[in-house]
This record gives C-alpha cells, sequence and structure tokens, in this order.
C-alpha cells in the first residue's frame, strides 16, 4: 500500500532474483543441532557415506583474494564540519560462506530520529530464513523502542493521514545483501501494531532507556514471529516464509553505540569484543558480551532452575539443550517453545513445501515444560574510554578458529601499521633449524604484504582461515579451504561474519570531559 512503501523508502534497493525462490530455500543444515562442538570441525555435521575422497586445488594470490573481499563492506562516517562529531570513526565487514547458501547475515544502520548507530551479526541455523528476516527488521524494532512518545504519535499520524514518513534508519548496506521485498507489508504491519502499542504504554515527554528499549525490541520481534507463523497469510508465498522464519532460528549480537555509551545486546553465542591500547602500544582484548552455550556454567543454571528437577539430567545434554541446540538463547526455533500441540496444528495446516524440511518433522526428545529456548538479549554497558580503538563484533565461526586475545592483536596492527613482534611460539613441535629459518622468513614476508587488504574485517578473515599452527598465514592452507567444494566446506569450517568498529579516541575523551564537568 502506499504509506507502507513511504515509510520503507529509507529500506535499501536490492537485486530482485530472477527465481520465485529465496536464496536459501532449498538449503538443509544440521550442524547446530547435531553432534557436540568439542569434536574436530569434519566430524561435527552430518556423516555423508558416498562423499568422494577430499579434493582442493591451489589457488593464484589474486583468486584468494577475489573470493575473500567479494563481500567486504566499509562505511566512513562523516564528519558534518566539525558538528555532530560522532565517537564512531567508521566501520568495515565482511563475511565469508561455508554453508551454501550462508546462513549469516549482518546489518549496519544510523538512527536518523534518535541519536546513535546499530551495527549487528545474526547467525542462523536450520537455515537462513530466520537471520534473514532478523537482518531486515530488528534494527527497527530498536529504532521504534528508541523513540520518544511525540515522536510515536507523530509517526502514526502520518500515516493516519497518509503522508510521506520520515526515515527511521539510514542503512548501510554491501550490494549482494538480500532484502525479502515481498515481506514488507508484513512487516510493516507488525511494526506499526508494535508502535501503537507503545503509545499506550509511554507518557509525553517520557524518554526511553536504551537498555529497555534493546530488551523490548529483541522480545517483541521474537514474539511478532511466531505470531505470524501461527496466523499465517493469504498469500502461499508469504505463509511458507513466515513458517520457514519461525522453525529455522538465529542468534543475534547488536551493539548502539550513541556518543560514549556503548551497549550490547546479545542472544546465542556470536560475540562482542573492545580492542584496547596499551600504553606500551600493544592491545588487550575486553569482551563485552557473554556466549549462552554450555560452556557458560550461569546459562546452564538458568535454564536448569527454568524446569523441574526430574529433567536436570535431560534438559542439557551433550553441551546441547534437549541434546539438539548449541546456543542456549535464539530468535524463531519454535520447536523449542511452542506445544506439541501447537506445533501439530500449525504444521498440519501449513503448506506440503514445508514438510520437506527435516527440522520440522520431529519433537525434541524429553519435551515436556516448554519453553525451552529464549530470546531475551543479556545487555551490557559500557562507557567508551580514549584507549578503546575498536570493536570486533564477530559470528561463532571467528571465535572458534582464533582466540580473542589474537583477534585484537591482529585487528590492532593492521589498524596501526605496528607490528609487535611476539616471540616465535612453535608450541610441542620439533622445528628443525631450517624449518626455523623458514618461519623467520615467512614472518618477514608477512610484515611486509600484511597491507595487501584495505578491510580489516578481510585481514582477519584471512588469518581465520589461513592461520596454520604456528600462528602464521599458510597461502596452500589458505588456498585448499577456500577451493574445498560447497559440500565439504561446512565440515571444516562454519560460515564467518565480522563487523569491526573504529573509535574516534578525540571526541570520546570530549565527551568524557564534558560529562564528567
Amino acid at each position: 500500500m502506499p504509506v507502507t512503501s513511504q515509510l520503507l523508502r529509507c529500506l535499501p534497493r536490492a537485486k530482485l532474483l530472477a527465481c520465485s525462490l529465496l536464496p536459501c530455500q532449498q538449503h538443509h543444515s544440521t550442524s547446530r543441532w547435531s553432534s557436540s562442538r568439542g569434536w574436530p570441525r569434519h566430524l561435527q555435521a552430518r556423516s555423508y557415506h558416498s562423499t568422494p575422497p577430499l579434493q582442493s586445488y591451489i589457488l593464484t594470490p589474486p583468486q584468494v583474494n577475489s573470493i575473500l573481499k567479494a563481500n567486504e563492506y566499509s562505511f566512513k562516517v562523516p564528519e558534518f564540519d566539525g558538528k555532530n562529531l560522532s565517537s564512531v570513526l567508521g566501520f568495515e565487514s565482511n563475511h565469508l560462506p561455508a554453508n551454501a547458501p550462508i546462513e549469516d547475515r549482518r546489518s549496519a544502520a544510523t538512527c536518523l530520529q534518535t541519536r546513535g548507530m546499530l551495527l549487528g551479526v545474526f547467525d542462523g541455523h536450520a537455515g537462513c530464513a530466520c537471520a534473514q528476516a532478523l537482518s531486515e527488521r530488528l534494527f527497527y524494532y530498536i529504532a521504534v523502542s528508541l523513540l520518544p512518545h511525540d515522536t510515536l504519535c507523530e509517526l502514526e499520524a502520518a500515516v493516519e493521514a497518509g503522508r510521506a514518513l520520515s526515515p527511521i534508519l539510514q542503512w548501510h548496506k554491501h550490494p549482494n545483501d538480500y532484502f525479502s521485498r515481498e515481506a514488507q507489508s508484513l512487516y510493516f504491519n507488525s511494526l506499526r501494531t508494535y508502535w501503537q502499542e507503545l503509545i499506550d504504554l509511554t507518557s509525553p515527554g517520557e524518554v526511553p532507556d536504551t537498555r529497555e528499549a534493546l530488551l523490548n525490541a529483541f522480545k517483541r520481534l521474537d514474539n511478532d514471529i511466531s505470531l505470524e507463523a501461527q496466523v499465517g497469510d493469504p498469500n502461499a508465498y508469504l505463509h511458507y516464509w513466515v513458517l520457514r522464519v519461525a522453525f529455522s532460528g538465529a542468534t543475534a549480537c547488536v551493539a548502539h553505540v550513541d556518543g560514549s555509551d556503548l551497549y550490547i545486546a546479545n542472544a546465542g553465542d556470536a560475540r562482542a569484543v573492545l580492542g584496547v591500547q596499551e600504553e606500551d602500544g600493544s592491545f588487550s582484548a575486553h569482551t563485552l558480551s557473554n556466549d549462552h552455550n554450555a560452556q557458560n556454567e550461569e546459562e546452564v543454571s538458568r535454564i536448569r532452575g527454568e524446569h523441574p528437577p526430574s529433567e536436570r539430567k535431560t534438559v542439557i545434554r551433550q553441551d546441547r539443550l534437549l541434546g539438539l541446540l548449541m546456543p542456549f538463547r535464539a530468535f524463531g526455533d519454535v520447536k523449542f517453545k511452542w506445544s506439541i500441540d501447537l506445533q501439530t496444528r500449525v504444521l498440519e495446516s501449513g503448506p506440503d513445501q514445508l514438510h520437506e524440511n527435516e527440522h520440522t518433522k520431529f519433537i525434541p526428545p524429553n519435551y515436556h515444560t516448554p519453553p525451552y529456548l529464549t530470546a531475551e538479549p543479556e545487555i551490557t554497558h559500557h562507557k567508551l574510554r580514549p584507549q578503546d580503538r575498536f570493536m570486533v563484533i564477530g559470528s561463532d565461526g571467528l571465535w572458534e578458529t582464533l582466540h580473542r586475545q589474537e583477534v585484537v592483536r591482529i585487528v590492532g596492527e593492521f589498524l596501526t601499521g605496528v607490528h609487535q613482534r611476539q616471540p616465535l611460539k612453535v608450541g610441542g613441535y620439533r622445528v628443525t633449524l631450517g624449518q626455523m629459518q623458514g618461519l623467520l622468513e615467512e614472518r618477514k614476508a608477512r610484515a611486509s604484504s600484511a597491507f595487501e587488504d584495505q578491510n580489516s574485517a578481510t585481514h582477519l578473515i584471512r588469518h581465520a582461515v589461513g592461520n596454520n599452527e604456528f600462528g602464521t598465514i599458510d597461502h596452500e592452507r589458505l588456498s585448499k579451504m577456500l577451493s574445498l567444494p560447497e559440500e565439504l566446506a561446512r565440515m571444516y569450517r562454519d560460515d564467518i561474519t565480522i563487523i569491526i568498529t573504529q573509535f574516534n579516541p578525540h571526541v570520546i575523551g570530549t565527551q568524557r570531559q564534558e560529562g564528567q564537568s
């Protein structure tokens, strides 16, 4: 309808697919619903009994670069001639698929009706539908949650009168980022219902609390995803789509940066880490979020405390929720939230195509007292300091391969051009003098070629995929990992998605001084 198109005018343009299927429509991935992450990557995914012998090819450096740089994006915050200076200098992002198609998504946007910038990484499982929906919708829910009462009333009045609406967000999108144009009317109607309820719940002059806004936005969007799937849609395509969004799942790690106030809202096992520059020039890692999985004792206690003692041994098995799901918080995944009766009724009334999805055919074992899963985020607040130079938000595919301290060192050296020469570590390996000489020469070559990447996220992915046991990039290893066939790549690594935000220490220092005066 005209009003919808007016509001969504600020959404990015996207390429229309020639095919009626969404880019993730034919994907069936089980990796996050299967064996423990403690096993090697190639043993985590399902078995391929007829898999041919592993074949990979040596790619040339230009071919490697072409693959690594295909999805990179960068944005520099304009300075407005010295006015409205931002604490964010800009950001760089990239992602590298392992699944075919990739199940990760990323989003970045500037809030136009309020202050601040939003950056988020969404890691999907059981398909990419839920992550795709989050990448398009969650920032709108957050932006609306941050609007004061009077602005919400102006928004609703404009819709009622059929007037053009001021954009809520300025999106910063890569041209390849998909955009589900067909669902926009549905998404708009759900969003409008939300802001109508916020109008009833708030008072004139009331200023929203950022923490509450993030919390409410996460919970409300997950509720809308669930409700839309239960109601369905007269349009068969949209009916199928909303069910696929609800039955797949996604974790989310979102940052809201406004001046020196940095908020992280996290649900799942993506992670945000701060790069702090010490007085000697080195970088240390400050973790801004907690992983919600079996390695988090507080999460284990929380889940066990929400269910009867009789389920203590079954609610978490083999480090997975009900023995199946790695993350303990996620959007969608209604198989872990709805009652068995509701699941049965919705599936029976759904389209036949949904029955072909392997994830809708079963009820989780020991399923007695749902919901077992929540999308409620854990929210942390950090007051930025001049020494806080950058932030890395990454899907778990990054943190599986590199320790957070190594991530911060790699990014810090790339951004500053200063290499902290750590002692060469060879672990427990027996290294001959010839091998040692080769490692030292490789280190020297790496220092001279470190800046072949123009994008810090690309540079970090290069290390995540190509690092060898000595902590240096091995071109042969990198080439082999990037040339794996689609059906094998997921057995050796996960999708990797990264957003690196660089802060302005001078602006942050001034803002802190003004806040203290």
